[in-house]
């Protein structure tokens, strides 16, 4: 099963629970996750990831305006279904190596996004990675299921 996708923007926060602004580039640093962004740390959730295919579906429900990191994703992909992968698969995106940790989180009750939004897409279809091999990330970079 060889699927390609692609990274459609990086995006980062300083603090847990709001909406991620996009960066250029992000420094992805092994067994850590973002360089900046307040979800990195020594755990199973150090990059989430969400595939514009989900926004589109937010968009079929009639919510409009929606920018890439709204669903406070780190990865905002194209081309793979995320939550189709089994925990375990692991990921070469852009320079780094990262491997599926978990499918979709529980909400925040109230958080800034379903505040914003009306309801949040992640818990089903976001997924969550922890970095293997760190290293640079820009949008436009491939992602391959290994």
């Amino acid at each position: 099963m060889n699927m390609i996708g692609k990274v459609l923007d990086i995006n980062i926060s300083k603090k847990k629970g709001i909406i991620k602004e996009s960066v250029e580039e992000g420094t992805f640093i092994e067994e850590f996750g973002i360089d900046g962004d307040a979800h990195a740390g020594k755990w199973h959730r150090q990059v989430s990831l969400l595939g514009i295919e989900s926004f589109r579906k937010m968009e079929e429900l009639g919510i409009a305006d929606l920018e890439h990191g709204d669903f406070a994703e780190n990865i905002t992909t194209e081309g793979i279904i995320l939550y189709e992968l089994p925990v375990g698969t692991r990921l070469k995106i852009g320079e780094t190596i990262q491997e599926v940790t978990q499918i979709g989180k529980k909400c925040h009750t109230g958080c800034a996004i379903s505040k914003q939004v009306g309801k949040c897409i992640m818990p089903k279809e976001g997924i969550f990675t922890k970095v293997l091999k760190g290293g640079v990330v820009r949008p436009g970079d491939t992602i391959e299921v290994l």
